[in-house]
């Protein structure tokens, strides 16, 4: 007994392991299970591998995380590309900013996720595909997830109770659209404050939309976490232009939020705010050729593409199905009967659309 009270001042003076404690490099980057913004160093730019569960052979998914600590406290923002493996364009714009931010002049916090969808990413598919022998799940479907759950619950779970949610006082989450097709510069935004952040980023057009179930931007959202949706064109490259305006958009909006200093530009002049959106379908199979690019303004009814048979001949003119504006168009020729040629995007009136319809 006596030597047990000895012992238990030892024991209240042990130190309390930090959450955010290595569990081993890769390297020379620690590898961790959890992150605490808290427990990083300040003024400063560190790098972690997150631990996200395990593969089908047994080695550990890995997602790179990039911390850049301010030199005065502040905001918690949360940057994320990657979700969707062919969306390639927010991993470079992730790549720069954490490059090239100075932690002397920030204030707060930023955490870069530059790669959230692993198996994705190595398979350049939108889905989360660990293994093409079973169905491939979408993970920006999946949070917040469900840690010893699925495979993908597991994995979505992790990212979101141990890196994610703890971490973010604001978020952005960046795409592009999928395979075969291509975006403006364009946001999802769901609430007022999100709208502004969206306005503030300087895109094309902004979408007032209720989202997807499982999103980051909606699962953050429903939890209190002002975020969006920021889309950047097409997949699968690196364009240079969309990089460089997603850079500037998001540094006006960190000096909106008082993390840079700088003037804050105003939402440009040609920005489109829309509610509600509907595709132009074809009706026919054939081959597809636009007749207006994309971000054009268009009346109900007016041609936007044109669809031909292996010989050349005309089937049908797919036509706009509202008034409004074109925010997406696909790239493929290749048109199957049902297929999206394009899609319009308007303001609906009804007071039920404010924040999406």
């Amino acid at each position: 007994m006596r030597a047990a009270l000895k012992a238990l001042p030892l024991l209240l003076a042990a130190p309390v392991m930090a959450a955010t404690e290595p569990v081993g490099s890769l390297d020379g980057v620690a590898i961790i299970d959890r992150l605490d913004v808290m427990d990083v160093a300040g003024t400063a730019r560190t790098r972690f591998w997150f631990r996200a569960g395990a593969s089908p052979v047994g080695q550990p998914w890995l997602v790179p995380v990039v911390v850049v600590k301010g030199a005065k406290p502040g905001p918690r923002l949360m940057l994320t590309a990657g979700i969707h493996g062919d969306e390639l364009n927010g991993i470079a714009v992730l790549h720069s900013l954490a490059s090239s931010i100075d932690p002397a002049e920030l204030s707060g916090t930023i955490t870069f996720i530059p790669g959230l969808n692993p198996p994705g990413l190595m398979q350049s598919a939108r889905q989360w595909t660990p293994d093409w022998s079973r169905s491939a799940p979408n993970l920006n479907r999946e949070m917040p997830g469900k840690e010893a759950g699925s495979a993908i619950a597991d994995f979505a779970g992790r990212l979101w109770s141990r890196l994610i949610r703890p971490n973010a006082d604001t978020a952005v989450d960046l795409h592009t659209q999928s395979r075969g097709t291509a975006y403006l510069m364009y946001v999802f935004a769901s609430t007022p404050r999100a709208r502004r952040m969206a306005e503030l980023v300087g895109p094309d057009i902004v979408k007032m939309d209720k989202g997807d179930k499982g999103t980051v931007e909606n699962t953050l959202t429903d939890d209190g976490v002002p975020a969006i949706t920021l889309e950047l064109g097409r997949p699968e490259i690196f364009d240079d232009t969309m990089i460089a305006r997603a850079e500037a958009g998001l540094t006006n909006l960190m000096r909106e939020l008082k993390m840079l200093p700088g003037k804050i530009t105003p939402p440009p002049a040609r920005l489109f705010v829309a509610n509600d959106i509907m595709a132009a379908r074809a009706t026919k199979s054939g081959w597809m050729r636009l007749l207006l690019p994309i971000g054009t303004p268009v009346k109900k009814d007016q041609p936007l593409a044109e669809i031909r048979d292996a010989f050349g001949t005309l089937l049908e003119t797919v036509v706009a199905p509202v008034e409004g504006r074109i925010n997406m168009v696909a790239t493929d020729p290749r048109t199957d009967q049902g297929g999206t040629v394009a899609r319009i995007v308007w303001w609906s009136p009804a007071p039920t659309c404010q924040n999406g319809c």
